[in-house]
């Protein structure tokens, strides 16, 4: 909703505008620390992976109470009484699916993590069979 740029990020503009239209307004030192700390890597941008991170931190509570990140948290939290029992089933249906969104970037991150070190023994052995090859030669 909040990714004006459509480019699957939400950058410091937009989560500017995003914690105004929340009613929590923030700082632009404010705006950079809450990328900072959630920002994986590294592109000053927050991607979907990276803005679930934000609610997981929440829920471990590792979030400074007076953070912007802590305020976009209870934010997003609902209250039943005023949005109804249907409300309360369309905002617990999207965080079901966001849960299940993280589970499987997860999934994808450790199967980037195995490829990799696949690939790492798969050079490693090539190196020791040229370094054998290369031994017969010097010889």
């Amino acid at each position: 909703r909040y990714d004006a740029g459509k480019d699957g990020f939400i950058d410091l503009m937009e989560l500017k505008l995003m914690m105004e239209k929340l009613g929590a307004p923030q700082t632009h030192l404010g705006l950079k620390n809450m990328i900072r700390e959630v920002d994986e890597d590294l592109d000053s941008k927050l991607s979907f992976r990276e803005f679930l991170l934000i609610f997981r931190k929440a829920a471990a509570g590792e979030l400074q109470e007076d953070s912007g990140l802590h305020a976009l948290a209870r934010l997003s939290e609902i209250d039943v009484s005023t949005e109804g029992v249907k409300g309360a089933k369309n905002f617990f249906e999207a965080k079901a699916q966001a849960i299940n969104e993280a589970s499987r970037f997860e999934e994808e991150i450790k199967a980037e993590q195995e490829e990799k070190k696949k690939q790492a023994e798969e050079l490693k052995q090539r190196k020791a069979a040229f370094k054998e090859l290369q031994s017969t030669f010097t010889q």
